[in-house]
C-alpha cells in the first residue's frame, strides 16, 4: 500500500537510523539539517494542514517506529530511545516553527494586497471630497457626492466579504437573508455593470430560473466569477453565462477561454491567502473573491467547482438548491487555512 506519512520524513527516518548508529558523526536526526523545518513549510504551503495535524504526524511517526521496533523484537539501549525521542521532539518545534514562518507571510502577502485594493477607492473618494470643498456648483457637488459613495460602498462590500469569508472559514455559515428572485435579472445586472466597466461583450445563454437565495450574496459571488474571468480571459474573447435548472438545483456557469488552472492547484483558489501558480501572473488582487464564492455556495447548501484545460477553457459553477429556506441553518466544514 502506498504510505501514508511520506514527503520529507522518508529522508528523516534515515537520520534517525544515522543517529543511534555509533560509527555515524550525527548526533540526532534533527541536527545540522533543515528537513523538518522544510516538512513544516511544505505542509503550510499546499496542504490544508495546521499546527495540530502537523504535531499530529510526528507522533504517529514516533509510535509507529517503537511499534515495529517492539514487534520486530528490536532491544533499544536507553541511548537510543534517547536519541530517537530527542530527534523527534526537535524536529516537531522546527517543523512547527517553518509551519508559523510560511503562514506569517501567507498573511502579510495578503494584508498587503488587501490594503493595496482598499487603497484605490478609498483615494478616489478623498479626491472627490477635496473637489467638493472648493467647489460652489450644486450640480457638480451633487455627482461628486454620487461618485464618493459608490467608491465607499465598494469598500464597505469588500470588508462585509471579507468578514463573511474568515467567518466561513472559522466554521460557521453565512447569514443569509433569503428571499424569492429571479436569478437571471441579478445576472443581467452583474453584466450590464461589468459591460459599462469593462466595455466587453459578455454572451449569456440562460434560462429563466425563480428560487430562494441571498440575492446580495449571490450578486457578489457572481460579480466575484465574472471578475476573475474578464482578468484571466484570453485577450480578444467573450465570456459565456449560462443558467439551468436540474433536479430542483440552480447550475449557474461562467466561462472563459485562457490559461489553464492545472489540477493540482484548483484546490488552492478556494483557500484564503492562497492563490493557483497559474493565476497569479502579477496580477493584482488579495485573493478573497473565490473563497468567498465558496462559502456563498455551500451556506446555500451546494457547491462551487472548477473545470479547466487547454481544450475546453476554464469553467466555474455555482451548484445551489432552487429553494434555499430549508437549509439555510446547515452546518459547514471549513478547511483550516
Amino acid at each position: 500500500m502506498h504510505p501514508i506519512l511520506i514527503n520529507t520524513l522518508p529522508a528523516y527516518y534515515d537520520n534517525i537510523a544515522e543517529a543511534i548508529t555509533p560509527t555515524y558523526p550525527r548526533l540526532t536526526a534533527a541536527a545540522g539539517t533543515s528537513i523538518a523545518a522544510e516538512h513544516g513549510g511544505e505542509r503550510a504551503r499546499i496542504t490544508e494542514y495546521d499546527q495540530q495535524a502537523l504535531i499530529s504526524e510526528y507522533q504517529i511517526f514516533r509510535w509507529v517506529i517503537f511499534d515495529v521496533l517492539y514487534r520486530e523484537g528490536v532491544q533499544l539501549e536507553p541511548l537510543e530511545v534517547l536519541i530517537i525521542n530527542e530527534s523527534l521532539d526537535g524536529a516537531i518545534k522546527d517543523a512547527v516553527q517553518a509551519f508559523s514562518l510560511v503562514g506569517s507571510a501567507l498573511r502579510e502577502r495578503f494584508a498587503a494586497a488587501l490594503a493595496h485594493d482598499l487603497r484605490n477607492p478609498l483615494t478616489a473618494a478623498m479626491m472627490v471630497l477635496d473637489f467638493i470643498a472648493v467647489t460652489d456648483d450644486p450640480v457638480e457637488v451633487k455627482n461628486m457626492v454620487r461618485k464618493a459613495q459608490k467608491n465607499l460602498m465598494r469598500i464597505d462590500g469588500m470588508i462585509h466579504e471579507l468578514l463573511d469569508t474568515m467567518s466561513f472559514h472559522s466554521g460557521s455559515s453565512l447569514s443569509l437573508q433569503l428571499s424569492n428572485f429571479e436569478v437571471l435579472d441579478v445576472v443581467k445586472e452583474v453584466q450590464g455593470e461589468k459591460i459599462v466597466k469593462e466595455g466587453l461583450h459578455i454572451q449569456s445563454g440562460t434560462t429563466p430560473v425563480t428560487g430562494w437565495w441571498d440575492r446580495a450574496a449571490l450578486k457578489r459571488a457572481i460579480e466575484n466569477i465574472i471578475g476573475n474571468a474578464i482578468k484571466y480571459r484570453t485577450s480578444g474573447t467573450s465570456i459565456t453565462i449560462k443558467i439551468n435548472e436540474a433536479h430542483q438545483r440552480l447550475l449557474l456557469t461562467v466561462h472563459n477561454v485562457g490559461q489553464p488552472i492545472p489540477p493540482d492547484e484548483q484546490e488552492d483558489i478556494f483557500q484564503m491567502y492562497r492563490r493557483a501558480d497559474a493565476t497569479k501572473r502579477n496580477e493584482e488582487g488579495w485573493g478573497i473573491g473565490l473563497p468567498y464564492v465558496r462559502a456563498v455556495a455551500e451556506s446555500h447548501g451546494g457547491s462551487i467547482a472548477v473545470d479547466s484545460s487547454v481544450e475546453r477553457g476554464t469553467t466555474f459553477c455555482i451548484d445551489i438548491p432552487v429553494d434555499c429556506r430549508p437549509l439555510k441553518d446547515s452546518p459547514s466544514v471549513a478547511l483550516p487555512t
